[in-house]
């Protein structure tokens, strides 16, 4: 940065600055409060899913204990055949929501196979969708993160840096102006002594 020149100019343009950077304050602030805010509801949407996965596990074992002798793998069962995400803007920021799910039931012979694997896929079912619904939710968090981080930064870059540093040149340049003028009305007064002394003489 430049030498800061103390004139009414710069003491102008100091003050224009001060009032371009207040704008920008309640702005980035309100961004910020919104971002704080989204992020508690998505934490808060983790938390109640991760509860809703617990306690789907938790039914799967007191109803089917029989399941850890299948044959089969359980996990191939169901499988996402195809999910569609939407975007939605907050303050600038893109979020992913989850629009869509398309679960697919690998065949199995209902003949063949335990009477109790149909309610083993619909509870599977359930927690496919529920996991990518997790997985959507992680990934908005990361993006919620990085942009309250960003939004701090600049509302700390304009509060507790240029603002201040502006305030503090509008006053240095004010002193100086000040010092300036005081020092002009001496210079005149005793220009105005001399020529007295040089009229009486």
């Amino acid at each position: 940065m430049g030498k800061l020149a103390l004139n009414k100019s710069t003491l102008n343009k100091e003050g224009r600055k001060v009032k371009a950077y207040r704008k920008f304050v309640p702005a980035l602030d309100l961004k910020r409060k919104q971002l704080l805010a989204e992020r508690a509801n998505s934490r808060k949407a983790q938390a109640d899913l991760e509860d809703t996965l617990l306690s789907l596990r938790q039914q799967v074992r007191e109803q089917l204990p029989m399941l850890s002798n299948y044959q089969g793998s359980v996990s191939d069962l169901v499988v996402i055949e195809d999910f569609s995400l939407r975007q939605i803007n907050l303050v600038g920021i893109r979020l992913p929501e989850l629009e869509s799910v398309a679960l697919k039931v690998r065949p199995y012979s209902s003949l063949a196979t335990e009477h109790w694997l149909d309610p083993l896929v619909i509870l599977l079912k359930q927690s496919v969708e529920l996991q990518l619904k997790q997985q959507v939710l992680t990934k908005r968090l990361e993006l919620l993160e990085v942009g309250l981080r960003k939004t701090t930064q600049r509302l700390n870059l304009f509060d507790k840096v240029l603002i201040p540093q502006a305030e503090k040149n509008i006053r240095k340049i004010r002193i100086a102006l000040s010092d300036s003028e005081r020092a002009g009305v001496v210079t005149s007064k005793i220009a105005k002594n001399k020529r007295l002394k040089a009229g009486m003489a």
